[in-house]
């Protein structure tokens, strides 16, 4: 048995103050001790009446045994585990779905695109405590990192690990978002919404065009915010790799397919947003936070694990050990 003593209280603690009652025991016991004595008549017996100390010991202390563990189970120790209860009818599910292409290392933002990215989905995640989210990433394909869930431990973590090197070259905007609307298009949540970000134009021949993709959300009742993300101009980009591997960045000019985003937007319901600095960026999740209200109250579950019953059978079992004891003490002496 092991206990969590994180989450363990005693209901009725106020029971413990009975173990003052020991007190005027223990000073009965300690006057007896020196009015008592037992007469040795010989060293023959001398063994003999060692055991006899020993069973006295023995039955001096398990009265203390059996009434401190009647005390501790009227107060009733427990150790509990929180859970919690919703109905993910009436909250928001989000698919954030990034945009994890090379271009995303650009340094136009702090420190780059895609560092700036994960710290602010990531506030935005600890912001909605009451929504399950789940992240997709895209580049040349798309893939699921993680299904919409209610643990946002799972998505900060993944949002930590995004790498541009992950998946295959390329920009296929309409695969990230077709498969964000693959997970959520049988949803049961009042609300359903991807966060489409990107920082170029779809180039990827044979991919979903995000057109049809905004239809298919549209049709599944699925609301897409579209964030363009890179300043206006030039910036400094990753454009090739020197002889051991490290990538070189010149300035190249910032594209950004952003008539696609708007469209898919308005098709959805949505909104565009274009995010070319680190504030900027923050400013958008803050705006897209306050237009997605969640009205989703969740109910804290108390579940107890209750232990006073340990206690009243440690109390039985040494009442039946001072019972043999006695039979056998009396036995002996008579």
């Amino acid at each position: 048995m092991t206990l969590d003593f994180l989450n363990f209280e005693l209901y009725s603690p106020w029971f413990l103050l009975l173990f003052v009652t020991f007190i005027p025991l223990i000073i009965r016991d300690l006057h007896n001790k020196k009015r008592s004595g037992i007469t040795v008549p010989s060293t023959q017996n001398m063994q003999e009446n060692k055991s006899i100390h020993f069973v006295l010991f023995l039955l001096k202390i398990s009265k203390y045994l059996i009434l401190s563990c009647l005390i501790i189970a009227m107060a009733r120790p427990r150790t509990f585990t929180i859970s919690q209860d919703q109905d993910d009818s009436k909250g928001i599910d989000i698919m954030l779905s990034v945009d994890v292409s090379l271009s995303m290392l650009a340094k136009d933002l702090e420190p780059d695109r895609l560092m700036a990215l994960q710290s602010i989905a990531k506030k935005f995640v600890n912001s909605r405590p009451g929504d399950r989210i789940g992240l997709v990433t895209y580049a040349g394909e798309a893939f699921t990192k993680v299904p919409v869930t209610s643990d946002h431990a799972v998505v900060i973590d993944e949002l930590d690990h995004l790498s541009t090197s992950e998946l295959t070259p390329g920009t296929a905007i309409g695969e990230g978002l077709s498969v964000a609307v693959a997970h959520l298009k049988n949803s049961k949540a009042k609300s359903k919404i991807i966060i489409l970000m990107t920082d170029g134009v779809s180039n990827v021949e044979n991919a979903m065009p995000p057109q049809v993709a905004a239809e298919l959300a549209r049709s599944n009742g699925i609301k897409v915010y579209s964030i363009g993300i890179g300043t206006n101009g030039y910036a400094l980009m990753p454009t090739q790799q020197d002889l051991f591997g490290d990538l070189i960045f010149t300035e190249a000019e910032v594209q950004i397919d952003e008539p696609v985003l708007r469209e898919i937007a308005q098709t959805t319901g949505g909104k565009y947003f274009r995010a070319s600095s680190n504030q900027s960026l923050e400013e958008v999740y803050n705006e897209i936070n306050k237009l997605e209200k969640s009205e989703l109250k969740t109910t804290k579950l108390y579940n107890y694990q209750e232990y006073f019953r340990n206690f009243l059978w440690i109390a039985l079992a040494v009442l039946l050990v001072d019972a043999l004891l006695r039979w056998v003490f009396y036995k002996f002496l008579s």
